[in-house]
C-alpha cells in the first residue's frame, strides 16, 4: 500500500534533454525513501538504456518498457507500435488504479499521444481516476494542454545548447 498521503501529477515536457532523467532522479530519491516506483517506458522498449542495466539492483523500483527498438517516423504509425502502446497504456491504467505504487512514472507518454499511438482522453481518464496517495509523473516532449492542466507541477526543459548541434554524437552513460 501506497505511503504517501497525497499524490500529484507532475509533468516533464519540452524539446530539452533530461526529462526522463529527471523523472529517474525522483525514482532514486523515492526509492531511498522506502517509496515504492513503477515505471512504464512508452517507444522505448529495445533500445539499450543505462537505467535497464542498474534498476533490477535498486529496492522498490520496477520497470517495463514497450516499444519495438526503433523510432517511430511512420504517418500513420505502424499498427505494431499501436499495438505496443495501448498494452503500456493498459498496464498504466491496472498499476494506478491498483495504489499499491507511490509513483507511476509513464515515460514518454506525451510522445506517445502525440504521435496518435494511444488517446489524450483514455490518459486523461488514468489521472482523473488514479488514488489520491499516488503520484504520477508523465514524461515526453509536446505535452498536450489538457494534461498540463490537469499538472500539479510542469517543468518544460529547453534545449539552448546541446553537444548534438555541434556534431557530437550520443555517448553511452551520458545520453542513453
Amino acid at each position: 500500500m501506497s505511503k504517501l498521503e497525497k499524490g500529484l501529477i507532475q509533468v516533464y515536457t519540452g524539446n530539452g534533454k533530461g526529462k526522463t532523467s529527471a523523472a529517474f532522479g525522483l525514482a532514486l530519491r523515492a526509492t531511498g525513501r522506502g517509496l515504492s516506483v513503477y515505471v512504464i517506458q512508452f517507444i522505448k522498449g529495445g533500445f539499450d538504456y543505462g537505467e535497464l542495466h542498474i534498476l533490477d539492483k535498486l529496492p522498490n523500483i520496477t520497470l517495463k518498457a514497450f516499444g519495438r527498438g526503433k523510432f517511430i517516423t511512420a504517418k500513420p504509425p505502424e499498427k505494431e507500435d499501436i499495438k505496443l502502446a495501448e498494452e503500456a497504456l493498459k498496464l498504466a491504467k491496472e498499476i494506478t488504479e491498483a495504489g499499491e505504487h507511490d509513483i507511476v512514472i509513464l515515460d514518454e507518454i506525451n510522445v506517445a499521444i502525440d504521435l496518435k499511438l494511444i488517446k489524450l482522453q483514455e490518459v486523461i481518464e488514468i489521472i482523473k481516476k488514479k488514488p489520491d496517495n499516488v503520484e504520477i509523473i508523465l514524461t515526453g516532449r509536446n505535452a498536450p494542454e489538457e494534461i498540463i492542466n490537469l499538472a500539479d507541477l510542469v517543468t518544460e526543459l529547453k534545449d539552448i545548447k546541446h553537444p548534438f548541434h555541434k556534431g557530437f554524437k550520443a555517448r553511452k552513460g551520458i545520453e542513453y
